[in-house]
């Protein structure tokens, strides 16, 4: 048997181990990575005894792993939340990590007795936060936030990692190689992040028009086609001396923003491909500690992970913040919501490639912090968000977005919608249902059934709605399934709302919440014929208090399709 029979043998019993541990995530309230450290760890040299100390190849494997987990973080960022908190998020992501890493440096340097840059060094290391772990363990527990401060968590999470590798990387030449702290330190900064952002938007912009513009073959090839452009992207900016991890995050967000060919596939594809890195990267790390090791700096971890959580972290949060207005117990959640994840560990390995003497003190302490971060944020995260009273209803989003691929570009898209115990839409028959102007119900499932739709068809808890429509209606669709709250939210209805002729009065409060003060049972047919009287025609506008009608199709002398926009 050959060597790489073992190996493939052993990676697969071990990504498997992995894979079905997560199951355990959820009834544990710990992170995933948590349990596949541990795995990593049960495997190695204090475990069933495989050794692995090969700080070369951990760098190489972590690296890869790490630029593809990054890449699947830009292809799920929505463009809409960056606007939405990009002030607030890059303040966190760079002034936040800084001063993290300052104050949690200066610690490890009377804890740890280390030399200044050796604990600024730590500090950098354990500066960023691990977005995958946190929204991992929200959605485990059922946990909403508001859009605001789930989209600060998100962005924020999502892109301090270029910021602690630039920190990394520059106190690394600080120390081995002399640089200058001044000019050379602000050169590099301005390298690795002017040419790793240069390089991410123009091979994002790039890749999304060669992917739409070449034909291939196989469906196959087109998840394959996207992870070289982030590759690409990625290499071309760390050969040029900037950040690799923040070009091909920024290409994931370019790619993933933009409308191409199988994107759901595609997206779907990554996703699988960045639980794997995720894996096999945790796993190997696990075999590269040695658990007996990390009892001889239990007490100076446990020191350093505490003025990390407790001082460093809200030190951090808490005026940046302020400034934009940030509740005081949203403050608090994200200053609770700091949780290390893969990013402190693959960093810790870099002093190893570099030789400093106290490498392997720095690794060890890293990966007790991020340990211990893991465990205790982890498992008390949702319990933190309930105590501080941020847990806000679920609203109606999409399972999933099926593509219609067979038919080419097709401007539609079929959206799944499974039903909660508190849509708007439960116990109502779909004939009552105000759905917008070229959307339709194509299937609706019932446990295992399987019920054809018609108006009478009555629409029960847990049911899963297949809808053909647009993708410019999803926003007012999304609020039809959302639970019913009595507030009209403006970017709801910050476009025009089409509907049909034969909608009722009532089914429209029903389903968006917007009176007409009109009886119930009138139509917008006859609601618009009461007020225009004989000069019905195309274009004929009724004001109703703060909504406005406006007829925009008609059959014969009988309103086909209504707009509908409010003041």
């Amino acid at each position: 048997m050959f060597f790489i029979d073992e190996l493939i043998l052993l990676a697969a019993v071990l990504i498997l181990l992995g894979i079905l541990s997560s199951k355990l995530s959820a009834r544990l309230g710990l992170p995933v990575l948590v349990l596949f450290l541990l795995i990593g760890m049960l495997a190695g040299e204090d475990g069933i005894g495989i050794t692995f100390d090969n700080a070369e190849a951990a760098h190489t494997l972590g690296t890869l792993a790490l630029a593809m987990i990054l890449f699947d973080g830009g292809l799920q960022t929505s463009v809409k939340s960056i606007k939405q908190v990009w002030k607030p998020a890059a303040m966190l992501a760079t002034v936040g990590v800084l001063a993290t890493a300052t104050i949690t440096g200066f610690a490890a340097v009377y804890i740890l007795k280390l030399s200044v840059y050796e604990g600024l060094l730590l500090g950098a290391i354990v500066g960023s936060t691990d977005a995958a772990a946190v929204f991992a363990l929200l959605r485990n527990a059922g946990i909403h936030l508001n859009k605001r401060l789930a989209a600060t968590l998100e962005i924020e999470s999502a892109s301090n990692d270029p910021m602690a590798i630039f920190l990394t990387i520059g106190l690394l030449e600080i120390i081995v190689n002399d640089l200058q702290i001044g000019v050379g330190l602000l050169q590099l900064l301005v390298m690795q992040m002017g040419l790793g952002s240069l390089v991410g938007l123009t091979v994002g912009w790039s890749a999304v028009k060669l992917i739409n513009k070449v034909h291939l073959g196989a469906s196959g090839l087109y998840p394959v086609m996207v992870v070289a452009c982030g590759l690409l992207a990625f290499g071309i900016a760390a050969n040029i001396g900037g950040s690799g991890f923040l070009a091909i995050f920024i290409t994931g967000v370019i790619i993933g923003n933009s409308q191409f060919v199988f994107k759901k596939s595609t997206l779907l594809f990554h996703d699988g491909l960045a639980w794997l890195s995720q894996i096999t990267m945790f796993v190997m790390l696990g075999l590269l500690v040695t658990p007996s090791s990390l009892l001889g700096v239990w007490f100076e971890g446990l020191l350093i992970a505490s003025i990390l959580v407790f001082v460093a972290r809200p030190l951090a949060v808490i005026p940046i913040l302020a400034i934009f207005g940030f509740k005081g117990r949203e403050i608090a959640l994200v200053s609770w919501v700091g949780l290390r994840g893969s990013v402190p560990i693959i960093l810790a390995i870099f002093p190893l490639l570099f030789g400093l003497p106290n490498a392997a003190l720095i690794f060890d302490v890293v990966f007790f912090v991020v340990l211990l971060s893991a465990i205790v944020q982890g498992s008390t995260l949702a319990r933190v968000a309930r105590k501080l009273g941020l847990i806000e209803e679920e609203v109606g989003e999409p399972a999933a977005t099926l593509e219609i691929t067979a038919l080419g570009d097709v401007d539609a898209e079929i959206v799944q919608y499974t039903v909660g115990e508190n849509s708007k839409v439960v116990g109502r028959c779909l004939s009552d249902i105000a759905l917008p102007d070229n959307s339709v119900v194509a299937m609706i499932t019932r446990g295992t059934k399987v019920i054809a739709p018609r108006g009478s068809t009555s629409i029960d808890t847990h049911d899963h709605v297949f809808i053909v429509l647009r993708p410019e209606l999803r926003v007012f669709v999304d609020w039809i399934f959302s639970p019913a709250t009595g507030i009209i939210l403006s970017e709801t209805f910050s476009k025009p709302l089409y509907l049909k002729g034969y909608t009722k009065v009532g089914d429209i409060l029903d389903s968006y919440g917007l009176d007409l003060a009109h009886d119930r049972h009138l139509t917008l047919d006859e609601v618009i014929r009461n007020k225009v009287n004989n000069d019905l025609k195309i274009g004929s506008e009724v004001a109703l208090n703060d909504i406005f009608l406006e007829v925009q199709g008609m059959v014969g002398k009988r309103i086909s399709t209504v707009c509908l926009t409010l003041a």
